[in-house]
């Protein structure tokens, strides 16, 4: 961790318990933004974040896929404890259960106003949107934005056949639990940034008495790309620089609005992302340099995300965090700072104030993190090492990628059992395994632990403390999708 310090860690019982942003981007890489070292656009807000707030080098997500990834940041919980793997669709007849706790329903128990804007993608039926999940009212699309007919597979089949049939339903507009849009088109994608943010600042903007919750999961920079005329054009890197600047943009607004109102000390803002780069899709994708490989994938660049955290007076301007946390710690340490009570249920997540605050002697409260991906364990890290299981994965094996916002095919490669050194080999090349024999010692007994608890498809073992989705059940209402 780089800095030394005195700061003071808060604790609960403040007078006045903080506001909360979790800006939440999806397929960001590693290396997309000015503060994680591109250079090839501005991105002068997020630049301002990191000069007035903290850097966080080694802050990851349970998974490298969206609605996995989602449900742990909820929730604190690794997303295989709950039962949500991969990525929900149109078709899907699960999401997030009623019994887990929110990030949304600890801030409400306190008298928090909470909302989201943006992509939910944890169930899209009413009984699984937000607002019966702790959010007092939700505008947004239910899962990833190409999940609509002209999904780039659809676009492919009807350059050869232009009556090809699409997969998918159309693409609807919520508001709480009614489809307000039925039917999302090309321009409709075009203003989703600006809308999202500008109904963002409203709500911080509303009522500032009152603590509030925002969850801003922004459908960008997922393929397919979209933004307003205000940066079409503008990057000079193409469309990918030019959405990644009107994500910054809607970072400014939301830093402005709390200054407006005179509360940015006491307002946590967190920038992160679901997971790493679409690599397949080349231009239109980012880059997870200098990690390794990118989203659905457990290397490196598929879970680790460029993280931002701000909070004038509070958090350490212009530091870095370089030791290890993840999306699971936000739902403790949220609640610890308003005060509220955990859920009765186990929780993975921990307490990351003093990360966050630059306390001193601040450590990683996680002695191991265990690396799902759709059920199987495919590794497990500790601060330093991560110990990698022979697993299929997908790769580019060096290729560039698609252009024109169409993918090229993965190749699959088999992962060999490996020991990594992340603090010495960040990018993951080379074995340590034979030098650190106790090291991989103590990350098998921790996998051993995982998955008796949380099951593996890689060695066939059921797991004895798995919490089932929320299902649509007889009599449940459906949301009416046109398809």
């Amino acid at each position: 961790m780089v800095l030394a310090c005195c700061w003071h860690v808060e604790t609960s019982g403040q007078e006045t318990p903080p506001n909360v942003v979790i800006i939440f981007i999806d397929d960001m890489g590693y290396a997309d933004i000015g503060p994680f070292g591109d250079t090839g656009y501005p991105t002068p807000n997020l630049d301002r974040m990191a000069a007035e707030g903290r850097k966080f080098t080694d802050f990851c997500v349970s998974s490298a896929v969206c609605s996995a990834s989602r449900s742990a940041l909820m929730t604190g919980c690794y997303h295989k404890r709950i039962g949500i793997s991969g990525a929900l669709g149109p078709k899907s007849n699960i999401g997030l259960n009623s019994n887990e706790t929110t990030i949304a329903e600890l801030c409400r128990s306190k008298g928090y106003r909470t909302a989201i804007y943006g992509k939910w993608h944890l169930g899209h039926h009413p009984k699984f949107l937000p607002t019966n999940h702790g959010f007092d009212e939700y505008y947004g699309i239910p899962y990833s934005n190409d999940m609509w007919p002209l999904h780039p597979a659809t676009v492919a089949k009807r350059r050869i056949d232009p009556d090809a049939p699409s997969n998918w339903a159309e693409l609807p507009m919520i508001k709480d639990t009614q489809i307000v849009i039925d039917s999302i088109q090309p321009a409709d994608q075009e203003q989703m940034t600006k809308q999202f943010t500008e109904r963002a600042v409203e709500f911080i903007r509303r009522d500032s008495e009152k603590p509030f919750f925002l969850y801003l999961p922004h459908p960008m920079v997922h393929v397919p790309l979209f933004v307003s005329d205000d940066f079409r054009g503008k990057s000079g890197r193409g469309l990918f620089g030019d959405v990644v600047m009107e994500v910054d943009w809607s970072v400014g607004q939301i830093l402005n609005a709390i200054e407006d109102i005179g509360v940015e000390r006491n307002t946590l803002v967190v920038f992160t992302s679901d997971n790493g780069p679409w690599l397949s899709y080349g231009t239109h994708a980012g880059k997870a340099t200098p990690l390794r490989e990118g989203k659905g994938t457990m290397f490196e660049g598929g879970y680790r995300e460029p993280t931002l955290m701000w909070w004038k007076g509070k958090i350490p301007a212009g530091t870095t965090c370089d030791t290890f946390a993840s999306t699971i710690d936000l739902l403790p340490t949220i609640a610890a700072l308003a005060d509220a009570e955990l859920p009765d249920h186990k929780i993975d997540g921990h307490d990351i104030r003093p990360l966050m605050f630059g306390h001193s002697d601040a450590k990683t409260p996680h002695d191991s993190f265990a690396c799902f991906y759709k059920g199987e364990l495919e590794a497990v890290r500790n601060e330093r090492f991560k110990l990698v299981f022979p697993h299929k994965y997908r790769t580019l094996n060096g290729h560039p990628g698609g252009t024109g916002g169409l993918p090229i095919a993965y190749q699959n490669k088999m992962a060999k059992r490996a020991l990594y050194d992340l603090d010495n080999d960040i990018g993951e090349t080379t074995d340590v395994s034979a030098e650190f024999p106790d090291v991989v010692a103590e990350l098998e007994a921790a996998a051993a632990k995982y998955r008796n608890e949380m099951g593996d498809k890689l060695t066939q073992t059921k797991g004895t403390e798995i919490r089932p989705a929320g299902k649509l059940e007889p009599g449940d209402e459906t949301l009416p999708l046109v398809w």
